[in-house]
């Protein structure tokens, strides 16, 4: 998968090729800059503001990966963040994230 041969050093931007850098690096480096996930910071898709998390959402829309990226979520049952434009809570997508203290959103069901 064209993910797993990505730099898997870590987040954020990639740094500046140097003169020895090989092809494999350049191409590494210019798939990045298409996977948004790799040019904003990774702080973005694990937000709990819902403003940052819809903002990571937003961006997913057009990476090239977002289908294999959300299917590989899914199948590790990803406990939290956006991943493939898809919001997870507890290993399962979500609409949407809510705030902490937020009432349910069903106001017919009884607290617990």
């Amino acid at each position: 998968m064209l993910l797993d041969t990505l730099n898997q050093g870590g987040s954020g931007p990639w740094p500046t090729p140097t003169p020895a850098a090989t092809e494999a690096d350049t191409f590494d480096q210019l798939v990045a800059t298409l996977i948004p996930c790799r040019e904003y910071d990774a702080e973005l898709w694990f937000a709990e503001s819902t403003v940052d998390v819809e903002l990571a959402k937003s961006l997913c829309q057009e990476c090239p990966l977002r289908e294999g990226c959300l299917a590989g979520a899914v199948d590790r049952q990803e406990p939290w963040g956006v991943w493939g434009g898809e919001v997870f809570v507890g290993g399962v997508v979500v609409p949407r994230k809510r705030g902490r203290g937020r009432p349910r959103k069903d106001q017919s069901a009884p607290a617990a």
